[in-house]
């Protein structure tokens, strides 16, 4: 089901001209940061599921801690370019095109997917100075950095320090960047006389602050919680949250209040619909 909603909104925006816009770019590749994420541990946890053998080797859970923390934060800084982008259509609908153009978009997009990947990179080759002698247990159905620092005999500090560090800096910022913005949208859309003006403004940013809001809501309560407060159980239902339902359930939020995706699905079913009487005139 995350696959085909995903997918689905990719076909959609590349087939239908009039979703070649920055807002539909972005959500493409919201989408295909949800593919991927959620290809990172949904397949092994359903083969685990089948399985008395769970176990992975340290280079695969090396490997699906990198792509984890790529995917995650490349979602994280993506939901604040997207949070500037309403915050140009709405305070500033007549710079719009200028300001989001498509060499603009590209260059954010861009941006985002090569910082994350030298995040991500940096945090898993911290990894390989780690010891591991057991017993190696993760009470988690994927390879977690917190986790798997939890089963080294050695020294973590600098893996702590570099956690801490991005935290501080890269998460906050992305947490600012995504935010802030809507404080002037707010105050703009206040300031719009009718109230027809208003909802259509507001129902642009409600599909994107959701997604936020069960974005961030999930990992501040896995991660940002005391110690003493966390459980092997409700934090591997935390982590279904935020790695199966989350990527399941933005393809639907986009999509259950947008006017552009639900018509560009019915002129796709409705061309699919005519090429198939076609074949079966021409037969």
């Amino acid at each position: 089901m995350t696959l085909t909603g995903n997918l689905l909104i990719l076909v959609l925006i590349h087939n239908d001209s009039r979703l070649h816009t920055p807002m539909y770019f972005f959500l493409g590749n919201l989408a295909c940061l949800d593919v991927g994420s959620s290809s990172v541990t949904v397949p092994r946890m359903l083969a685990d599921l089948l399985t008395e053998k769970r176990t992975i080797s340290l280079t695969a859970c090396r490997a699906q801690v990198f792509f984890f923390i790529f995917f995650a934060g490349s979602e994280m800084f993506l939901l604040a370019v997207m949070s500037y982008d309403r915050y140009v259509a709405i305070c500033h609908p007549l710079h719009y095109i200028h300001v989001m153009s498509l060499d603009v978009c590209a260059q954010l997009v861009s941006v985002v997917w090569t910082l994350e990947f030298f995040h991500s990179l940096i945090h898993t080759l911290c990894t390989h100075r780690l010891n591991f002698c057991g017993p190696n247990i993760i009470q988690s159905f994927f390879c977690d950095l917190p986790l798997l620092l939890q089963l080294s005999c050695t020294d973590t500090f600098i893996n702590i320090l570099a956690i801490f560090l991005s935290a501080s800096t890269l998460s906050l910022l992305a947490l600012l960047f995504t935010f802030i913005p809507y404080i002037h949208i707010f105050h703009t859309i206040q300031r719009i006389p009718t109230k027809e003006g208003k909802n259509k403004a507001f129902s642009t940013s409600v599909s994107h602050l959701s997604v936020v809001f069960i974005f961030y809501g999930t990992l501040f309560f896995i991660y940002l919680r005391p110690a003493p407060t966390h459980t092997s159980i409700s934090d591997s239902l935390v982590s279904v949250i935020y790695t199966v339902i989350n990527p399941l359930l933005n393809p639907f939020i986009y999509s259950l209040r947008n006017k552009e995706l639900k018509g560009a699905l019915r002129n796709t079913l409705h061309k699919l619909f005519h090429i198939g009487t076609d074949i079966r005139l021409s037969l």
